[in-house]
C-alpha cells in the first residue's frame, strides 16, 4: 500500500501549485481522500477532502475559494490545485485515505509521506 504525494516546491506569494497523490495497493476508488498540511510550529490540519463514490468535495476555511481538490479514479490519483498562495500556506502537505468522508485523521487508513510547499518572496 502506498500513497505518493508530489508537486510541492517553492513559489512566490500569489503563485500556484498543483499537488498530486498517487495511490497503489488498495481499492482507491472506494476511499475518500483528504489533503492535510503541517505548518511550522503547528499541528497537522485538514485542507480539503473528496469523497469516494460521488466525488463530493469539502474544504476547510483557509482553502475555500483558492484550492480545488479533484480525483481521477482511472489513474488512482487525487489532485490539489492551489492558487493565490500566501506564506501561511507553507508546510508539508500530506494525502490520506479513509473509508468514509467523515473520518477524523486518527482513523485514516493510509498516509503518504508528504510534499513540502514553501511560499516566500
Amino acid at each position: 500500500v502506498q500513497l505518493q504525494a508530489s508537486g510541492g516546491g517553492m513559489v512566490q506569494p500569489g503563485g500556484s501549485l498543483r499537488l498530486s497523490c498517487v495511490a497503489s495497493g488498495f481499492s482507491f476508488s472506494t476511499y475518500s481522500i483528504g489533503w492535510f498540511r503541517q505548518s511550522p510550529g503547528k499541528e497537522r490540519e485538514g485542507v480539503a477532502l473528496i469523497s469516494s463514490s460521488k466525488g463530493i468535495t469539502y474544504y476547510k476555511d483557509p482553502a475555500k475559494g483558492r484550492f480545488t481538490i479533484s480525483r481521477d479514479n482511472a489513474k488512482n490519483s487525487v489532485y490539489l490545485q492551489m492558487n493565490d498562495l500566501t506564506p501561511e500556506d507553507t508546510g508539508v502537505y500530506y494525502c490520506g485515505a479513509a473509508q468514509y468522508s467523515g473520518a477524523p485523521p486518527e482513523l485514516y487508513d493510509y498516509w503518504g509521506h508528504g510534499t513540502l510547499v514553501t511560499v516566500s518572496s
